[in-house]
């Protein structure tokens, strides 16, 4: 080809981004705006428009991002992409910035409303192909991959330094780049939400692709395929993966938002950049661009220092600058070694520790073996459960288990030497399992989130902070076991790997305690760390192993119930829709309102298909559409079938008969536990329906379920920290709360009244907006902003705390529980009104629901030892959800147990606050959850 010809580089700025923001840790710029992503983002901008080899181009060049979340694709699917989680709080108000950065480059910026960034780039690769372009699009996203045609068109994975080419294409899908779409169809993608066809992977949609042709052919021969419940699931989907297919299909035909000769680059201008290097504050980009011109290179290459520099943020900011040598780490297999490293740590004092199981659930996991670190690069691997790597290897040279774990458990019981762990609570019930009992300990995952909650939505995991805090990348668990079908568990990773894996994890814990510790006192956080957090860690660990009892029988008629309940409606969908289709296909249902129905109001996507989401839904319920009613039933009924009876069955311990949720301390930002696998917190209570799934969680024989609910906390502790004469001797007195409410604001205490103040008293904590409140109480915006206005007129304390919450959070970038918590909003200053009034309203309710979950916590360190001082040795702590307590008591304790938990609960704010009014306690009990609720 001519050397004149043109060469398009389209950037996948997306991509580009968070790969900007994962890989600095939280930084701001000189106006103390979050900046890490776009000083991330710049460095790699300017590499790749200057540092390219000349000879292939670029000579034209944009950056491609999306525009919006909604596309077309949500009108054709309103569950596309609907479980991505929202981008990181701190990386939000960084977009409209990284913007600026691209066209301080003189590069175009491109987005379109309505367009992905695929889209966009599909219908840009298009015009320069028929333009006669060479095209290269600087991105690993597979769904691109359609797009590639050697000679023409190729890829450049920068991450990888890999050019991506029809062969590499074969290779991955073993198809090439005209039928990956027809192989991404069938497989589904779970990170878009793609449905694809249920017990299709990778492999096999590939082959069934390379047998049949392309995806209408595989759905056309159902009857040549030999595996029963492939073939069947083929047939049952084939809606679904005709629908995924549109989904994944490129759109290459849109009008483009900028000419193709509109995209020559013509250089790095040093004005504009300069002018936008010196507004941030990035000093070390700067001074390369003053220093060696504009299309000059600079050995410094940047760095983070210049945005430390330019803004002193809170610390810790700047990495620790550590070497990491994997060589130097020990594997133990032998008994006078195992001896010499427990000694050394027990003169020591101190030691990290960390376990190693062949899974990841702690309650079924076999331990693998036990790494230690005493500093930096002075770690080792003993391994004790390591066995051949397949069926024909013998296993390696080891400890036996029951040898190692009788020299260990004098340390890790020993009262003068500190364990250190992260997520120490995985570690503790492994030991816990074999009889013991790992203390005194630091946890470095609860001081990273004591310190940090909120500063980053990174997390708190071993990697992450070994990121942030040292820009090291730890050995990825993937690299030693793989990944998908051939991935093995860690009992058969070779010992020298599996040495520098987890002798790394104990090494990285006692640099990040070595950095953090110091911290807990000088930043204040030792009262909740030391008092709240830390103590928790033994306490959630007996809860999750002991679990609670499910009625397997009972899940199951229940889900039999559901299961003709739901046959039930779709027969009535029927009838209402005049005829039968694909309820779960919102494109089939779409035609049946607006075409089949003739329905009126019906809003089409770009793709032609109506949307069919739950506010359709429910307006066209609401103007008394009985097929509307009847599908919302429908999937309401479906997802309580497959969430919860459905799951929860598949969830039940087969040897204990229970189900064993892993509760999280670092999981939600105020400090409230999370749970998972299975998430028992979000059990549905508000309808009958989800309330019956309560009624399978029972007691063992002998025993009945009790729970203990804080009454009102968020009112009561809003009456104290607000100080409001009115609503705290309403507590006081025992008062009917959202009566008194309605006295104030409506002169009356009738039951509307009062259901309008309780929506009141609690919306107004969460910061509602008066379009908000009178949303929900169903008046005027004019009305709901009366409300509001008088609402702070009887009661000032409300409004003071507010102002005052707001003020505090603005000069601080956190907020305080009463008890010390900090939850940092990095985003209370933003320049986006929409972003920063989230802020401020979760910052108005941190404080308290904080607190909450503070006093909550310092209950449940209390419990067991009240309980046992008591004689009540046999009453078991099972659960905890937000406010409430779940216990398993004997028979016949019930009155005993009931007046211990309701005083300790009752008390917890004691002896470090006196709380101005009562913390009420109500207790039932029965023989399952429902009953004791």
């Amino acid at each position: 080809m001519s050397e004149q010809q043109p060469h398009l580089y389209l950037v996948d700025g997306s991509s580009y981004i968070f790969r900007a923001y994962h890989r600095l840790p939280p930084l701001t710029n000189r106006h103390g705006q979050p900046a890490g992503a776009v000083y991330g983002y710049t460095t790699m901008l300017w590499k790749l428009a200057d540092s390219l080899n000349k000879g292939d181009g670029p000579t034209h060049m944009a950056v491609i991002l999306d525009a919006s979340e909604s596309t077309f694709r949500n009108e054709l699917y309103d569950q596309y992409k609907a479980h991505r989680p929202p981008p990181p709080e701190d990386l939000v108000p960084q977009f409209p910035l990284i913007r600026v950065a691209t066209r301080a480059f003189s590069i175009p910026c491109i987005e379109e409303a309505g367009l992905e960034a695929d889209d966009i780039i599909a219908c840009y690769v298009t015009a320069a192909k028929a333009a006669g372009w060479k095209v290269t699009i600087v991105s690993s996203d597979k769904d691109l991959m359609q797009l590639i045609e050697d000679g023409r068109v190729d890829m450049l994975d920068t991450m990888n330094d890999r050019r991506i080419t029809e062969a590499t294409v074969q290779e991955k899908f073993g198809v090439g780049p005209e039928l990956v779409g027809d192989v991404l169809a069938l497989m589904g993608d779970s990170v878009d939400n793609v449905p694809g066809v249920p017990g299709i992977g990778p492999k096999t949609a590939t082959q069934l692709i390379q047998q049949f042709g392309n995806l209408e052919k595989v759905l056309a021969s159902t009857d040549q395929i030999s595996k029963p419940k492939l073939k069947q699931n083929l047939i049952d989907h084939a809606d679904d993966a005709r629908l995924s297919r549109e989904l994944v299909r490129l759109v290459c035909d849109s009008k483009l938002p900028e000419p193709l000769e509109d995209l020559a680059l013509k250089g790095i201008p040093k004005e504009p950049l300069a002018a936008f290097l010196e507004d941030q504050g990035f000093k070390t980009l700067l001074a390369r661009l003053n220093g060696t011109g504009a299309t000059g290179r600079s050995s410094s290459g940047g760095g983070i220092n210049d945005v430390m520099a330019a803004t002193a943020p809170t610390p810790p900011s700047e990495p620790e600058v550590i070497a990491v040598d994997r060589s130097a780490y020990e594997t133990v297999t032998d008994e006078g070694a195992l001896d010499r490293w427990i000694a050394e740590a027990t003169t020591q004092g101190y030691v990290a520790l960390d376990t190693e199981t062949d899974c990841i659930d702690c309650i079924i996991a076999k331990l693998v073996g036990v790494s230690l670190a005493l500093g930096p690069n002075k770690a080792c691997y003993i391994p004790v459960g390591h066995s051949g790597g397949d069926l024909l290897s013998e296993a390696p040279s080891q400890l036996p288990a029951q040898l190692v774990l009788d020299k260990l458990r004098p340390l890790l019981e020993n009262e003068a030497v500190l364990k250190i762990g992260h997520n120490l609570k995985y570690d503790w019930v492994m030991f816990d399992k074999v009889g013991i009992c790992v203390a005194p300990f630091d946890d470095t995952m609860l001081m990273s989130f004591d310190l940090d909650a909120g500063r980053s939505l990174a997390g708190h995991g071993l990697d992450e902070l070994a990121k942030q805090h040292f820009d090291h990348e730890c050995l990825a668990f993937k690299t030693i076991c793989g990944t998908g079908a051939k991935q093995i568990t860690f009992d058969k990773v070779p010992l020298d790997k599996a040495t520098e894996y987890a002798a790394e994890d104990a090494d990285i814990t006692l640099r990040l305690w070595k950095r953090l510790k110091p911290r807990i006192a000088a930043e204040a956080a030792s009262t909740v760390y030391e008092r709240v957090d830390r103590p928790l860690v033994p306490v959630i660990g007996r809860m999750e192993r002991r679990g609670v009892k499910v009625d397997r029988d009972y899940l199951a008629q229940l889900s039999r119930d559901f299961a003709t309940e739901i046959a039930s409606l779709e027969e009535r969908v029927y009838e209402a829709a005049c005829g039968p289709f694909t309820i779960g296909s919102p494109q089939q249902l779409g035609q049946v309102l607006y075409e089949r129905l003739g329905l009126k109001g019906g809003r089409k996507g770009k793709s032609g298909a109506y949307s069919t989401d739950v506010n359709e839904l429910e307006r066209l319920a609401g103007e008394g559409v009985d097929c509307a009613r009847l599908v919302l039933d429908w999937r309401q009924l479906t997802k309580l079938k497959t969430t919860y009876t459905d799951a929860l069955q598949a969830q039940i311990n087969p040897e204990t008969g229970r189900v064993h949720t892993s509760f999280s301390l670092s999981g939600a930002q105020t400090g409230r536990l999370s749970s998972n696998d299975p998430n028992l917190q979000n059990i549905p209570i508000r309808t009958e329906l989800g309330r019956k799934i309560r009624d399978a969680f029972v007691a063992e024989p002998g025993y009945q379920l009790l729970s203990a609910d804080y009454s009102q906390i968020e009112l009561r502790l809003a009456a104290h920290m607000a100080d409001v004469p009115q609503l705290k001797e309403a507590f006081r007195e025992g008062a009917d709360i959202h009566n008194r409410t309605a006295e104030e604001l409506f002169g009356s205490t009738d039951r509307d009244s009062r259901n309008k103040a309780k929506t009141v008293n609690f919306a107004i904590l969460y910061g509602i907006s008066s379009w908000g409140l009178a949303g929900r109480l169903g008046v005027p915006k004019d009305e709901g902003q009366a409300i509001i206005s008088r609402y702070f007129e009887r009661f000032p304390g409300i409004r003071n705390y507010m102002d005052e919450t707001l003020a505090f959070v603005r000069a601080n970038g956190f907020t305080r529980t009463l008890f010390g918590r900090k939850t940092h909003f990095t985003n209370i200053r933003s320049p986006n009104p929409s972003i920063r009034g989230g802020a401020e309203r979760a910052a108005i309710n941190a404080p308290i629901q904080g607190t909450s979950a503070d006093l909550i916590k310092r209950a449940m360190a209390r419990m067991d030892r009240a309980l046992v001082d008591a004689g009540l040795e046999g009453v078991r702590m099972l659960l905890q959800v937000h406010d409430e307590l779940v216990f398993e008591v004997p028979d016949g304790r019930e009155e005993e147990a009931a007046a211990v938990i309701k005083r300790v609960m009752s008390d917890a704010a004691e002896p470090a606050l006196k709380l101005d009014v009562p913390l009420d306690v109500e207790v039932g009990w029965g023989a399952h959850w429902g009953a004791a609720h």
